[in-house]
This record gives structure tokens, sequence and C-alpha cells, in this order.
């Protein structure tokens, strides 16, 4: 049990606390005040003095700050069906790679798609749309900086759109259509280029896997095998 001294004494201990950091803010804010003040009265040479000294300091700050954000950072990353590379990232970059890994890893046609379940025009639209929104998003952001030896987040994307999405999309697309066009409502599970298409679009969403595992690794995700699961699963 706490006995009334004890409680006394610390009472007191924090009020002493207080009235301390009271003290300390009075003088902190006297002393800015003669500051500001002392800087009002300057003028002539010493006013530009102090000015330049100033603009010298945030300009160090800003210089430091974009450093920061500016900082390149190597990752090797194997791309489907070429080798492995060595990509340079700095901030802006990392945001790219990171919108490219969420549309990838969200969308419908990455997901499996067995034999007898799914649906095939939805896998297709999805990649349509995958398609669409990386090329938007490459266009929405700044190019990245080119460095000697570095491949960029943007051949990266563009690697996956023109050996990935392009030729499968060309060849798969016109033709399923034109199966749904010569006759509405027919079921896919009798369009005869069925399992063909299914077995092509496995190796596309396999490979898909890969380029957000390295989306993933460009933005610095963690633990990304867990967010989007094995590649065994196709």
């Amino acid at each position: 049990m706490t006995q009334p001294h004890s409680r006394t004494g610390l009472a007191a201990r924090l009020g002493r606390g207080r009235a301390a950091r009271l003290v300390a803010a009075m003088v902190v804010g006297a002393l800015t005040g003669l500051a500001l003040f002392s800087v009002t009265q300057v003028t002539g040479r010493s006013l530009f003095i102090i000015t330049g000294g100033v603009a010298g300091v945030v300009v160090v700050i800003a210089m430091e700050a974009y450093g920061r954000a500016a900082r390149l950072t190597e990752v090797r990353i194997t791309v489907p069906q070429l080798s492995e590379f060595t990509f340079v990232v700095n901030n802006d970059a990392r945001q790219v790679a990171w919108q490219l890994f969420v549309e990838t890893v969200t969308r419908v046609s990455t997901q499996p798609l067995q034999d007898g379940d799914g649906n095939l025009r939805e896998a297709l639209s999805s990649l349509y749309g995958l398609f669409a929104t990386t090329r938007e998003t490459l266009k929405a952001s700044r190019p990245s900086v080119a460095v000697t030896g570095g491949q960029t987040v943007e051949y990266l994307a563009v690697t996956m759109l023109n050996r990935e999405l392009r030729p499968f999309l060309s060849s798969w697309h016109p033709r399923l259509r034109a199966y749904e066009v010569a006759g509405p409502g027919a079921l896919e599970s009798e369009w005869r280029d069925n399992a063909a298409c299914r077995d092509e679009l496995r190796v596309v969403q396999s490979n898909l896997h890969v380029y957000a595992l390295g989306y993933a690794r460009l933005a610095g995700v963690k633990d990304a095998d867990s967010l989007i699961g094995s590649q065994d699963q196709f």
C-alpha cells in the first residue's frame, strides 16, 4: 500500500518537473523572440550575410531531402524467357513498382483457372485491363533515372506487355470472340480451342507471377510470396 509521504514526494517531483519544463519553454521562447527581433534590426551588409546563411541552411536541408528521395538501389531480377538483370530504382520508381504489383496480383487473370472452372472471357478481359492499366501507369509517371548497366521498372513493365500480354491477347481474343459471335450463348466448354487457350493462359499466368515478384522486389515489399501464393499453383 502506498504511504501518504510517498504520494506527497511523487507529487512534489512531478510539480518540479512541470515547473522546469515551463521555465525551459519560457527561455527558448525568449531567445527565439530575441533572435527574431535582432534580425529585424539588422541592416546593410549584416542583413545580407544573415539572409544568405539562412538560405544556405535551407538549400542544404532541401538537398539532403532530395538525396534521400533520389537515392538509387540495385535489385537483381530474373525476367521470364530472358535472363537475370540488374534493376536500379529510387523512391519514385519504387512507387510505380508498388502500383504495378497491386494491379498484377489482384487481377482475376492472375488466379488459377482449372479445366472446367472459371470463365475464359472474364480472364481475357482482366488481362486487357491489366495491359491498359500498366500502360496508363507508365504514361502518368516520370521516367526513371537512366543508369549505366542497370534496367528500370519501365523496362520490366514494357517487357511484360510486349512479351506476355500482347502476344496472348492478339492470338486468343479474336478466336474466342469469333466463337462467341458465331454461337451466341454457346458454352465455352464446347469451344474446340478451349483446352489450348487454357494451357497457354496457365503459361502466361505463371510468367505474370514472376513479374509480380519482380515488382514486389523493386517496391521493397516484404514476404511477397505469402501475398500472391506459390507459382506451383499454375
